[in-house]
């Protein structure tokens, strides 16, 4: 009976979450010749329908959905497993996710309105899009484009499992793993591949609504029914787990006061430039959505010291989950405490934070293969790349474009669920490098959008310096390497190798103006959409 309720509440909302999805969308690709985010309006000869409404909502989104979606991705199956698990396992150290999070919102305020005109300003949709456009290489754009797929893939992995766990969990065991895993990826590719962002969008507002009802709920409920309050609660983890509370914790392998600031100092860059959090920036209506997103959203990292708390007050409960058990240490109290519609809910909440950020991840891998790299493949996209070599842009078809892309959506969500079923260590190896491999693209984005003499040799060989040097450390096991977290140290070779070759180097010859090449224009991004900017300027030919 408890399986049969709590499947039921579960399936019930899944069928929600399609319809959702679905419903985000109706209508939207009826209007032809309208600008991004203006309906109504003419200009712009855009598609409403085509690959820029469907990757970044059409530019329109506001600060609600545009807070929702950005949070979505701050709350993973991570929430629920991971930081519970690790809160179980190590304590201390697990804080990191927080300081990261927060200084990365405080970048954000800053790097995210910048992003946000710069590719508004040059019809660009994606991370590739502006790489390519900023050094006038479509080559990189597609190296980007297949450097980031190798650091997103475990993510969609990490979350199809997340998802699997969390289902069989509330179902008491009536949903097998596999079976779990499949609908995952069943739920996330059915709406996403056809309402793109804004879907993913209105999902995050049901999930957003659960996370903080069932959050704030168990962080009532746990302490009160297994301990009668929060004081007996701390006070029997300050005497009987005094290591949990400090660093580095307890049996976490060193990660003491050097790995947290280092660690954080390089997630809080990476995360402002990872490339689901660069579709969140190009999706806002304007840059102000952008600004208030950022103060707004380390309010919601509030949220995550519950899990991780619950995950130590499982210690007392179920006090003998190890390695990848300790995971459910916060739905076996679920599970252990509470009637089968509750945790059908709770279930429900966690699934969506699996389902809402491997949307996201899946729509940016194919809209940076669907536009980068296979629309750059003359049969396939008509010639259609994110920046010609030369700086002039191809007459791209958006309709080919998104189709593309749609087909990369789902058998980038199938590699990686076949990929759960056969070889799961590949993707979770992988996974150790996703972070600290994305932030080597630091220098060549950021750098590169407001130093111009920063040339397409120096970017280069700074990333691949710093990726090289990163994966030797982390997969020979010196990872942190004296305490310093190794994207940190591959990151600090790759800007010194950047700026040798930019001052010993050869030269640049882009003769395009600052405008064009660099994120100068201060007055742009504070101006809300208006007809005459909704159009694609054209950019100056060499």
């Amino acid at each position: 009976m408890n399986a049969t309720v709590s499947t039921a509440v579960f399936g019930g909302f899944m069928v929600l979450t399609v319809a959702l999805g679905l419903l985000a969308v109706r209508g939207r690709g009826r209007a032809e010749g309208q600008p991004e985010g203006l309906p109504g309006k003419g200009g712009g000869g855009r598609r409403a329908g085509g690959l820029t409404e469907w990757s970044v909502g059409g530019r329109s989104l506001g600060t609600v959905f545009i807070w929702v979606l950005m949070a979505g991705e701050s709350y993973t199956s991570f929430s629920y497993l991971g930081a519970a698990g690790w809160g179980y396992q190590f304590g201390a150290p697990v804080l990191y996710v927080l300081a990261y999070m927060s200084c990365g919102y405080a970048l954000g305020y800053v790097v995210g309105p910048m992003l946000w005109a710069y590719a508004r300003r040059h019809g660009l949709v994606g991370l590739t899009d502006i790489v390519a456009h900023r050094y006038r290489r479509p080559w990189l754009g597609a190296a980007v484009a297949l450097l980031a797929t190798v650091c997103l893939l475990p993510y969609i992995q990490l979350q199809i499992t997340g998802m699997g766990v969390v289902v069989s969990t509330i179902s008491y065991g009536a949903i097998s793993l596999n079976w779990g895993y499949f609908l995952s990826f069943a739920v996330t590719t059915a709406f996403v591949t056809v309402s793109g962002l804004r879907g993913s969008a209105w999902v995050s507002v049901l999930k957003d609504v659960l996370v903080i009802v069932t959050l704030g709920f168990l962080a009532v409920y746990v302490p009160w029914h297994y301990f009668d309050g929060y004081g007996p609660l701390l006070h029997r983890i300050v005497a009987e787990k005094p290591q949990w509370l400090t660093f580095p914790g307890h049996a976490s392998g060193g990660l003491g006061q050097v790995w947290f600031a280092t660690t954080t100092l390089v997630n809080s860059l990476t995360v402002v430039i990872f490339p689901t959090t660069v579709a969140g920036y190009l999706g806002a209506r304007n840059a102000d959505a952008l600004r208030r997103n950022a103060m707004y959203l380390p309010f919601y990292n509030v949220l995550l010291f519950v899990p991780v708390l619950l995950g130590m007050a499982a210690l007392f409960v179920v006090p003998h989950l190890t390695g990848a058990g300790s995971n459910l240490a916060l739905f076996k109290l679920v599970v252990d405490s509470l009637p089968a519609w509750a945790v059908g809910l709770i279930g429900v909440a966690a699934a969506l934070s699996s389902i809402v950020p491997m949307a996201v991840f899946m729509l940016v891998i194919g809209t940076m293969w669907g536009r980068s790299v296979l629309g750059a493949i003359p049969r396939l996209g008509a010639g259609a790349t994110g920046a010609a070599e030369g700086g002039e842009r191809a007459a791209a078809p958006e309709g080919r474009q998104k189709l593309l892309s749609q087909l990369v959506v789902v058998v980038a969500g199938a590699l990686a669920l076949l990929l759960t079923y056969t070889a799961p260590d590949t993707l979770v190896r992988l996974s150790l490098i996703s972070y600290e491999g994305m932030a080597q693209l630091v220098p060549m984005l950021l750098l590169g959008l407001v130093w111009r003499r920063l040339t397409v040799h120096a970017a280069v060989s700074g990333l691949v310096v710093g990726f090289a040097l990163v994966c030797v450390l982390v997969f020979g096991g010196h990872d942190p390497v004296w305490g310093v977290n190794a994207g940190l140290v591959g990151l600090a070779a790759n800007l010194a190798v950047a700026l040798a070759v930019t001052w010993l180097g050869p030269r640049g010859t882009d003769e395009r103006p600052d405008a064009e090449v660099l994120a100068l224009d201060e007055e742009f991004p504070r101006q809300r959409a208006r007809p005459q900017d909704a159009a694609v300027s054209p950019p100056a030919s060499s």
